[in-house]
Parts: structure tokens; C-alpha cells; sequence
């Protein structure tokens, strides 16, 4: 009835307690993972009974679609190796899927944690999911680098219980991850054939602060909030730099081999 499949990349910190949240939940549990993975994501997931295929990165709405073709069951769930699923989401899961729903796919809410504190505002929370898929009815755009979406054919329900989230511990890990989402987000935005405009790196990081700070709450969290809401500013202040650069590289290219 069920798959989980989860796209992990180095995560062996994470990727035991993600497979045990699923235990006795799943059909059968895959582990999509980067060929470039160095640590022992695949051994522990293996350990935890899992099916682990080793490929090449093809990008996160690409290594969703793969997961599809990968699972053999009619529903998928979709997990990010720090994610887990809590014994009440379990639960509403198994007798939502034993009703069998008409739904094409489940919202799922999600709690953040960052730097150990659960957060409430700056658009963290409740941070729907569409995770759980009718899988012959989704896909996924694979145009779309980064925060990717599925596309069903057929409606869209929601659960009451929620996904837990581990989203960053660390301070060099936040940098990190937001400095490959601005490249993955840049690179998207430059297939849609997007310019950047110098108004864009002041109006652009202005206005998601005050989006995420303001309008969703941001402050609530505190100094953590706050902290996030100004990465987030910083994170757009960069794609449109990245934007800049990838639309000069192509300039340089074209006056030297006459195309791009």
C-alpha cells in the first residue's frame, strides 16, 4: 500500500531515526542516494532493512520522479532524512490509507526545529508538505531546481498530525545549505529567462524580511527568528548575484564561440 522513499545525500547522522519513525508503517522503504554520499548512509540504511539505489544526482525534482518510478506500491511518501514521522502522523496515516482515499495527495504540517528551538512564526510553521502521493497520479517539474512541488492529477487532502523536522543545528550548516538553494534557485530562475535588475538586490531582500518577520511572525522566535528571517533576506540579496553572474558568464561565452 505504501512506500516511504527518502533522497539522502551524507546523512548518517540522520537516516536511523528517520527509518525507525517508518517502522512497521511501509510497504517497503527506499533510500535514493547521491553517488557522491563519503559516509555510511548506505550501511545503516541497509542495517534498518531498507533498499538502497546509488545513482547520480539528478536534482531534487528529478531524484523525486525517480523515486516514483522506483516505488512499486500505489502510495509514496516522501521523506527528507532529518525528517520524522511521528507516531500520531503513523497512526492517521495507516487508517487514512486503509479508507481508501479518493485524494491524489496528502498535505502533511511540518514542525521546525532550528538550534533546538521548535519555531512558530516567519512561515516555518505549519509549513504544509504535499509528501504523500497517489504515485500514478504525481509528478514532478523537473524545470524547477529546488523547493520542487508534485504536480497530481486529483485533489488534494491534508493531515491533522505532523511531520517533525530537524532543520539545522549548526550555523555553518544554515550558510551552507541556503548557499546551494540561492545557486539551485538562480539556475531556475535563469532557464525561466529572468534578468536581474539592480532594484532586485535591495527590493528583493527587503521585502522577504519583512515577509518573513512582519507579515508571518517571524519575531515570535526570537533571536532565532530573527536570525532567519535575515539569512532569508541574504539568501534572495545572492540568487539575484548568481543570477547576475550566470547571465554574464553567457555574455562572455557568446563573444567567444558565437552562441550559448
Amino acid at each position: 500500500m505504501l512506500a516511504v522513499v527518502i533522497i539522502a545525500r551524507d546523512e548518517e547522522a540522520y537516516i536511523e531515526a528517520c527509518l525507525s519513525s517508518v517502522s512497521g508503517l511501509a510497504d517497503e522503504v527506499i533510500v535514493l542516494l547521491d553517488d557522491r554520499t563519503t559516509d555510511r548512509t548506505a550501511e545503516r540504511a541497509q542495517q534498518h532493512g531498507a533498499r538502497v539505489v546509488c545513482e547520480a544526482w539528478r536534482g531534487f525534482p528529478a531524484q523525486r520522479n525517480r523515486g516514483l518510478e522506483l516505488a512499486t506500491t500505489p502510495w509514496v511518501l516522501f521523506l527528507d532524512a532529518d525528517e520524522l514521522v511521528t507516531p500520531a502522523l503513523a497512526n492517521e496515516l495507516r487508517a487514512t490509507l486503509q479508507n481508501e482515499p479518493t485524494a491524489a495527495g496528502f498535505r502533511l504540517p511540518r514542525y521546525n526545529r532550528f538550534f533546538g528551538q521548535i519555531l512558530q512564526g516567519g512561515g516555518w510553521y505549519p509549513d504544509h508538505q504535499l509528501r504523500l502521493l497517489r504515485r500514478t497520479a504525481a509528478h514532478f517539474d523537473e524545470s524547477r531546481l529546488v523547493h520542487e512541488a508534485a504536480s497530481l492529477d486529483g485533489a488534494i487532502a491534508a493531515t491533522s498530525e505532523h511531520l517533525w523536522h530537524e532543520n539545522i543545528v549548526r550555523l555553518d550548516e544554515l550558510w551552507h545549505k541556503q548557499s546551494r538553494y540561492a545557486l539551485a534557485e538562480a539556475q531556475t530562475l535563469y532557464r525561466q529567462g529572468r534578468i536581474m535588475r539592480w532594484r532586485n538586490l535591495l527590493g528583493a531582500p527587503t521585502r522577504e524580511f519583512w515577509r518573513r518577520y512582519g507579515q508571518l511572525g517571524g519575531w515570535r522566535d526570537g533571536p532565532v527568528g530573527f536570525l532567519l528571517c535575515v539569512t532569508m533576506a541574504w539568501h534572495e540579496l545572492v540568487t539575484f548575484l548568481l543570477l547576475w553572474s550566470l547571465h554574464n558568464a553567457c555574455g562572455i561565452k557568446k563573444r567567444e564561440d558565437h552562441v550559448c
